[in-house]
């Protein structure tokens, strides 16, 4: 589950903000982009930083820095160097932004990732907002997001920019670190970001077939609930492990998955251990939960794969990723009558859609299930597909509270090409 009381105040601001046009007429707009390419990292500015065909490496210092980690309280200098993309226009004033990055971070480094941007009219970039501190590992810094960064422009909640004032224009700094007199450099092999400004609505038409009705893809099956009460340091397992338990299953689709000896750590016999690893590996030190969406297809990328945030119109754009062999992650928040054989009801919760039925209703993994086996679930098109992409919802004493509006997590092998 995701969001408490920093996502009320999220909503009510959004509302506050948003200009009285917006209603469900409006059309859904959605802009994904990302630096990755050799030519991407040499167009940006780069202090210390050099572009390779694998990826942007610190390759000398740009300076040294201290870092006080917060969650362990211990200060220590790391040498860092800097790359800053190109400006990114938006071709819509953006209202939410979630970065995405891809990276290997060896011990003794990691890396931070910052946004800014301008709008409104303005030519005056706002600061620069920090979207995460990361590594693959927990061992150097403990990952996390950092709270308390609203200003007049608008305010970080967890993973996602909400602009008081909609966006036009954006970049992103990513600085890598290392401890100094080490030889290793993070490895950066994308950076990108989902801009978006998705219409107040409470209920979304169904959308037609896609091309994938009748295709389901063979993702293994893992439940968050066989975990519940362990590794509290990790957020306890049960429900607030439904995205990295997510994540694992479609890690596992594609062929990847922790080591033994990565996974010495989780006590002998424990049931689906490569789940227990994920969450730990994902799991961000301020928020205090797992579901930090961005971290979470890094962890994946770190297997080699390519992982990336962004949102979906509708499940006919979802089929195109199914018909390429791709299954994605989606969140969704709904009542226990708003979806029927779910069983439960959530404020957040993180499933993975596998495929369709003959009859193009969902097929979907969905962890908040009592084991593996009884994973596999089939839910109605219409419910699913409104539970996913409206962005207001009732809750039961009807009050409103916002809804995910398409969000989604695409990983996929790096030589797949994308719909």
């Amino acid at each position: 589950m995701r969001r408490t009381l920093v996502a009320l105040l999220a909503a009510l601001c959004a509302v506050l903000a948003a200009p009285a046009t917006a209603n469900a007429g409006k059309s859904t707009m959605i802009d994904f982009h990302t630096w990755q390419s050799v030519h991407d990292f040499h167009q940006g500015a780069n202090e210390g930083t050099t572009p390779t065909p694998t990826g942007l490496t610190l390759s000398r210092p740009a300076g040294t820095s201290s870092y006080a980690d917060p969650h362990t309280g211990k200060t220590r200098d790391y040498e860092y160097a800097r790359w800053t993309s190109t400006r990114r226009t938006v071709p819509f004033p953006a209202t939410e932004l979630v970065t995405s990055w891809n990276a290997t971070t060896p011990a003794d480094t990691w890396l931070q990732v910052e946004l800014r941007g301008r709008g409104g009219g303005s030519t005056v970039d706002s600061k620069w907002y920090v979207m995460g501190r990361w590594a693959s590992a927990d061992s150097l810094i403990k990952r996390t997001t950092v709270p308390n960064q609203g200003d007049t422009n608008g305010f970080v909640d967890v993973d996602t920019f909400k602009a008081t004032k909609p966006w036009t224009s954006y970049q992103l700094r990513i600085t890598l670190y290392r401890v100094p007199g080490s030889t290793a450099t993070p490895k950066l092999t994308m950076a990108g970001a989902m801009a978006s400004a998705i219409p107040d609505r409470f209920l979304v038409p169904t959308s037609g077939p896609g091309g994938a009705w009748g295709m389901e893809l063979p993702v293994p099956r893992y439940s968050q609930n066989l975990h519940r009460g362990n590794f509290p340091e990790y957020g306890g397992g049960g429900e607030v492990w439904c995205s990295p338990t997510s994540t694992q299953m479609v890690l596992e689709y594609w062929g990847r998955k922790p080591s033994a000896q990565q996974m010495s750590w989780i006590p002998k016999g424990y049931t689906d251990p490569s789940v227990a690893y994920a969450a730990r590996n994902n799991y961000d030190y301020d928020y205090e939960g797992t579901g930090n969406w961005p971290f979470n297809t890094a962890y994946a990328a770190s297997f080699g794969l390519a992982g990336h945030i962004t949102r979906l119109s509708s499940l006919t754009e979802l089929e195109r990723y199914i018909r390429q062999g791709i299954p994605v992650i989606t969140s969704q928040s709904f009542l226990a009558s708003e979806l029927d054989g779910a069983g439960y009801g959530t404020s957040g919760h993180i499933m993975v859609v596998v495929g369709f039925t003959r009859t193009g209703d969902v097929i979907a993994n969905d962890p908040a299930s009592p084991n593996n086996q009884a994973v596999r679930h089939v839910y109605k098109r219409a419910q699913f597909e409104n539970i996913w992409q409206r962005t207001k919802r009732y809750r039961a004493d009807g009050t409103v509270a916002s809804g995910p509006g398409g969000i989604a997590y695409v990983i996929h092998p790096r030589w797949l090409p994308l719909p």
